[in-house]
């Protein structure tokens, strides 16, 4: 007598058979699901057109961003020697006011290099107060790249030629922080020791002086300084 074929479902047994196989179990998987499968592809490359269009675009904002940049920098390098000219006080007022609009809007290297850049005309201006806003603004934007103790040094700078020397020490310690990577780190370091020393802070000064040989021994010019102050300070 013939044996039934039995039907239940997709799934197919003869009521002696051996069981599915994987592969036959993965096809009827895939039969039964085969739409949401569908669905999910679908979402699956839009989602990387998507990805692929913002990374496009993120890419050609950047390129143009680092273009402007470039731009700026021609346009400071040739106003550099007339920026205290009366004669080219409107084309040194409207870079000033570019940069001012540009900056703000970028991270970064690019946001960075735009308030170097502005810091750096206020400081030809010898307008050290807005020149150490620049910087600052600029050390925060590009927090991780190589331009952030670049702009904390010159803020420190600033800060000093405005009498500010609590604020200019902040400064130079956090120059410091990043002496693996910021080749005036031990420069800083020694400024720290000279603004305590003027300050009459002679522990204070005296400590950050012993630093320099220490941190920095292969840095002779500044640990030299630093060992000749000491010498001094320890009479």
């Amino acid at each position: 007598m013939a044996k039934d074929t039995v039907i239940q479902g997709n799934f197919r047994t003869l009521d002696n058979d051996k069981p599915l196989t994987l592969n036959e179990k993965l096809s009827d998987f895939l039969q039964k699901r085969r739409k949401t499968l569908a669905f999910c592809a679908i979402g699956i490359v839009a989602i990387l057109v998507i990805l692929i269009a913002v990374f496009s675009i993120s890419d050609m904002l950047q390129s143009r961003a680092l273009a402007q940049v470039e731009e700026f920098t021609r346009r400071y390098e040739t106003l550099l020697p007339l920026i205290t000219d009366e004669s080219k006080a409107t084309d040194v007022q409207v870079l000033i006011d570019e940069l001012s609009a540009f900056a703000p809007k970028h991270a970064g290297y690019t946001g960075a290099r735009g308030y170097l850049l502005l810091a750096s005309i206020y400081a030809e201006q010898k307008n050290w107060a807005e020149a150490e806003k620049a910087w600052d603004a600029g050390a925060k934007v590009g927090a991780k790249t190589y331009l952030a103790p670049v702009c904390l040094f010159s803020a420190a700078v600033a800060a000093e030629e405005q009498g500010n020397v609590a604020e200019a020490i902040e400064r130079y310690t956090q120059c410091v922080a990043f002496a693996d990577t910021f080749p005036a780190a031990s420069r800083a370091q020694f400024s720290i020791g000279r603004l305590q020393e003027a300050q009459g802070n002679k522990d204070a000064a005296l400590a950050a002086y012993r630093e320099i040989p220490s941190r920095w021994p292969s840095d002779t010019t500044w640990a030299s300084l630093a060992q000749s102050k000491i010498i001094f300070l320890s009479r």
